[in-house]
């Protein structure tokens, strides 16, 4: 992978990963536009040192609510703080779940399948509609939606469904308020993401080569910039109801990938 294409592909995961229209779904439709050729240990280490830049640009987004959730779980006390980090463990779970049992499974659907991504962007677009729809309110995030939101999660693994649009969708069509929903879909996915590299890591599949420093370096540091930026963007525009663009351009995408992996 050559370094423009490197630092293409960070700039799409780190906008992506935080805006509703699924970054494992752009990075597919991007490898197949820039025809990369990758094997699949360079292509494994390249997504987890993306996956890496876009989790560390959420917690420097939400540094603070982190400081003060580990302020709050260290007093040992059944306050909010643990509350709402029990909350993100049980939205965990299904997610571990597929993961663990589902994994090859998984990953077979991954790898130029086109066609599944823009079906499924298309669905992403239809969750958008609604919950731009959703009338906002002051409700937090209860134990039951913690769960709901999850499995929301766990389904959006699928490539071209969007993580932060499904779990941000399914808690505001909770009842959920609007600025609380997405700051739980984002603090939600930062034990996940570094769980899924350690295991990534200890599996032995990573090959790392010297020459591919510099395209590993420049993808890193252009998705933790874009993911700090579509972090914060991503935040204003929940809270104002603007959901309703990322649809249009959702079905848009999703219909000319259809249009592409028939025409291939």
């Amino acid at each position: 992978m050559n370094i423009i294409d490197s630092i293409i592909l960070g700039i799409i995961q780190g906008l992506t990963e935080f805006l509703p229209v699924s970054s494992s779904g752009h990075l597919e439709l991007g490898k197949a536009i820039l025809g990369d050729q990758s094997v699949p240990e360079e292509s494994l280490l390249f997504t987890v040192v993306l996956h890496f830049a876009t989790a560390l640009s959420t917690i420097v987004i939400f540094r603070k609510d982190i400081l003060s959730l580990i302020k709050g779980v260290l007093k040992f006390e059944w306050n909010d703080d643990l509350q709402f980090v029990s909350k993100i463990a049980l939205s965990m779970l299904p997610a571990v779940f597929v993961g663990l049992f589902f994994e090859k499974e998984l990953e077979a659907l991954f790898g130029n399948n086109i066609l599944l991504v823009g079906c499924m962007l298309i669905v992403t677009a239809v969750l958008l509609f609604l919950a731009d729809k959703a009338k906002d309110t002051d409700k937090k995030v209860t134990f039951k939606n913690a769960f709901v939101i999850g499995v929301s999660q766990a389904i959006a693994m699928l490539p071209g469904i969007s993580r932060s649009g499904a779990t941000i969708s399914t808690s505001v069509l909770l009842g959920n308020d609007k600025t609380k929903a997405a700051r739980f879909s984002f603090l939600m996915v930062i034990p996940l993401i570094f769980g899924k590299i350690a295991k990534d890591i200890l599996s032995g599949d990573l090959t790392y080569e010297a020459q591919n420093f510099t395209s590993l370096s420049l993808g890193f540091i252009a998705a933790f910039i874009s993911g700090l930026f579509a972090c914060t963007w991503m935040i204003s525009l929940v809270k104002k109801s603007k959901l309703s663009y990322f649809a249009y351009y959702c079905v848009i995408v999703g219909i000319l990938a259809i249009i592409f992996s028939l025409t291939k």
